[in-house]
């Protein structure tokens, strides 16, 4: 047999690698065994947080008029919730100003209503600053809607919790196989974050008696879901 050409076999070579480049890239890996199971944990939560609303209604013969003294009441409602323990620099926002006529027999005024939303970091005082609010001239209140201040750490803390009960029923599944369970390999969030709460609201902007008592609070607690998939390699 003649021995091969020198341009033959560098031909013959890059031949070998093109075919190698075509290959599947998992043709040369190994087939490991794993196993994919599916999680949910859920985990009690204490609201820290309650949302209250206030409203000013004002009723007088001119838009104008109508306008002026619905901010002015509104603005008392402002300070007695920036007075309130609890309620910081940004945890009051103004809503939708509206004006309207309203026919009161056979004259017509003008109504202009305004109202406020009012983050509080002491759920349990929710009552006293109602009280408070009606007190400086609110006219109407919705709320309190209690709720989770930091949803990311409470989140966070339901995954790891539905993580762990991923990787043990992966256990349980592993040891039927007669394996060991390995190492996670893929980890996939499932629907997101799930907050279930007490919500406690009454009719948006509800009129309230000004000399009403102040009313009892329970902050509660909120239920944090959340769902993992997750493969585990089989040793």
């Amino acid at each position: 047999m003649r021995p091969l050409k020198k341009s033959t076999l560098v031909l013959s070579l890059a031949a070998l690698l093109a075919a190698c480049a075509l290959l599947p890239a998992t043709a040369g890996a190994a087939t490991g065994r794993t196993v994919a199971v599916t999680a949910s944990a859920a985990i009690k939560v204490p609201n820290d947080t309650a949302t209250v609303g206030f409203g000013v209604k004002r009723e007088r013969k001119t838009r104008t008029a109508a306008l002026q003294a619905t901010a002015a009441g509104l603005r008392h409602v402002i300070a007695a919730a920036k007075a309130f323990p609890s309620v910081g620099e940004g945890d009051i926002r103004t809503g939708r100003i509206d004006v309207s006529p309203v026919r009161k027999g056979n004259a017509t005024v003008y109504r202009a209503t305004e109202g406020i939303q009012v983050t509080l970091h002491e759920p349990a005082k929710a009552g006293e600053l109602i009280a408070e609010g009606l007190g400086a001239g609110a006219t109407g209140v919705s709320g309190p809607t209690f709720s989770v201040g930091n949803e990311e750490e409470a989140f966070a803390k339901v995954l790891a919790a539905a993580f762990d009960k991923a990787r043990e029923r992966a256990g349980v599944l592993a040891a039927q196989a007669g394996a060991k369970l390995g190492p996670a390999l893929t980890i996939e969030e499932g629907e997101g974050a799930e907050f279930i709460g007490p919500r406690f609201d009454s009719a948006a902007g509800a009129p309230v008696s000004k000399g009403a008592p102040t009313p009892p609070t329970k902050p509660g607690t909120s239920r944090v879901k959340a769902t993992v998939h997750v493969i585990f390699e089989l040793q």
